[in-house]
């Protein structure tokens, strides 16, 4: 005779309900692809979308652990390369594409190959499959140089003047022929834990024990903090005020790089000690040294404002 025991199919049942309730939920959840997991910008907009309620495909070349049950990290292939998207795609509801490369000394093809080309694939790819809504982070290097001398609109004719921004702004272009779901957004500098480029240079020379020349530099220009980034990819996924469009994405208030330094320093408890040089006299001395482009992004204005976004009511912190 069996003598094993008769299990409670009451519990069981209970049980069974139980995690079946919880797999439910789990499975309600947006799945959000994120490409390039694994940069500065990635490593904060993964937990906030969690944070948000959603579960995320985290795709990286270099495949990064995230600790929380809703963020599965899965391999890139490498952009520069023609790949099949659809298996990623096939895992998630809508896609945040942040993958591509800047802040490299590259030529037009390569820049090309990764932020344009691949960009298009992944249009196309989408396209071709169930409805997914994209939200492609572009950059306001796909609208302008380095320098304006206006207040830049979304409704300005685009002006990139770099292999960067030409290819941000092919790839905007290629989004738009697919005919898809998307949200396009134009950051301006993000700055933030981990941060990379001018920012990063910036807080470098402030935490030196030395006093600065740009106490007299009056350009303004417009930034972009990591918080404020990350709620504009959230109201790019929710918002259908959002969908087709493009929007470009800032703090509010622009700042000069004499304010940056001040308000760094005296995050380390330090007082600004910048010294009112002449602005003439900075740019003749960054020329003089080869770093004309720095002059460009220290000492003349950019100034973007977000009020598109902020009309379909993005609340920046």
């Amino acid at each position: 005779m069996n003598s094993r025991p008769i299990p409670d199919h009451s519990t069981a049942g209970a049980q069974s309900n139980a995690m079946s309730d919880s797999q439910c939920g789990r499975d309600k959840k947006t799945r959000v692809l994120v490409t390039g997991a694994d940069g500065f910008v990635g490593r904060h907009l993964v937990p906030h979308l969690v944070a948000q309620g959603y579960s995320v495909i985290a795709a990286s070349r270099a495949v990064t652990t995230f600790d929380n049950p809703d963020v599965t990290a899965v391999p890139l292939p490498d952009l520069s390369r023609l790949f099949d998207w659809q298996p990623l795609l096939d895992q998630c509801d809508a896609v945040v594409h942040l993958a591509g490369i800047a802040h490299k000394y590259a030529g037009d093809d390569f820049y090309d190959r990764v932020n344009h080309r691949a960009t298009s694939a992944l249009a196309r790819a989408i396209s071709r499959g169930a409805t997914k809504h994209l939200v492609f982070i572009s950059s306001i290097a796909a609208q302008s140089g380095s320098v304006a001398d206006h207040e830049l609109t979304e409704d300005d004719f685009p002006t990139p003047n770099n292999a960067y921004g030409r290819s941000k702004f092919a790839a905007e272009q290629a989004i738009r022929a697919a005919g898809i779901s998307f949200t396009i957004l134009r950051p301006v500098v993000i700055y933030g834990e981990g941060e990379k480029g001018n920012f990063k240079t910036v807080h470098r020379i402030s935490r030196l024990p030395i006093p600065l020349p740009f106490g007299a530099l009056s350009a303004q220009r417009s930034v972009l903090s990591i918080q404020n980034f990350n709620s504009a990819v959230a109201i790019a996924l929710t918002n259908p005020r959002a969908r087709g469009e493009t929007f470009i994405v800032s703090d509010p208030t622009p700042v000069t790089v004499a304010e940056l330094i001040a308000r760094h320093r005296a995050g380390l408890g330090r007082r600004p000690w910048l010294m009112p040089v002449p602005e003439g006299w900075v740019k003749l001395s960054l020329q003089a040294i080869g770093q004309g482009a720095i002059w460009e992004r220290i000492g003349q204005p950019l100034v973007a404002p977000p009020k598109k976004l902020l009309a379909i009511g993005w609340k920046p912190s």
